[in-house]
């Protein structure tokens, strides 16, 4: 990341903790809160309106459901990353949110310096997931979670999934390991075909969930 402000809107239904996560990112400075939400259809108007670069986003609301509320966000911003912040660390709700789309998920247990690092990270292209969710969902993971698609990717695939999960681009992953980016581009290609995914932002959180790359 640059040093530009980071625009942000958060969505909770507790006014109380609105207050709180505004103000750990207005005391480390560099972030911008565009909007506030108690619920889902305020929202998705904001970020239709401000198209922010992250969304702080529970996944308890009331009327829409915070995965649905991510879906629609997705679709009126496609740029903007939405970062979960809940309070549940059960399976079905973190791999339903991956499934949406969102580009983490954190607990509101998270330390206001690691929030802030990974609302950083998120802004920047990379996939944020708690620590101790990533151990969880690996070891967690039912029949077909981990496919033999994923267990058949060469040492090389997955240093070139890794740093697609940095959110580097294709030229620039062929600098760092020393290939063409038309090489890159193959790796990709046989990547996607292996472990079936479709783009990109499929495949860091496919990676993720599997135990492939880093949360942070």
């Amino acid at each position: 990341m640059d040093d530009r402000t980071i625009s942000v809107v958060i969505v909770d239904d507790h006014a109380v903790l609105r207050e709180g996560t505004r103000q750990i990112l207005e005391r480390a400075g560099g972030f911008t809160l565009v909007g506030e939400a108690a619920e889902g259809e305020t929202a998705v108007g904001l970020v239709a309106e401000h198209h922010p670069d992250v969304v702080l986003l529970d996944l308890r609301l009331p009327g829409i459901n915070g995965v649905e509320v991510a879906r629609r966000m997705a679709e009126v911003s496609p740029s903007t990353r939405v970062v979960v912040l809940s309070a549940f660390d059960e399976i079905d709700y973190v791999q339903a949110a991956l499934g949406a789309g969102v580009a983490g998920y954190l607990l509101k247990t998270t330390p206001a310096d690691e929030l802030v690092g990974a609302v950083r990270a998120a802004c920047s292209g990379v996939l944020v997931l708690d620590p101790g969710l990533s151990g969880y969902l690996v070891r967690d993971r039912g029949d077909g979670a981990v496919t033999s698609g994923v267990e058949a990717l060469t040492t090389r695939e997955r240093e070139v999934v890794r740093l697609v999960a940095q959110g580097l681009a294709n030229k620039a992953i062929a600098s760092e390991l020393g290939i063409s980016p038309r090489t890159v581009e193959g790796h990709l290609n046989h990547v996607f075909e292996k472990v079936g995914a479709s783009s990109r932002s499929a495949l860091v959180r496919l990676a993720m969930v599997n135990g492939l790359i880093d949360s942070r």
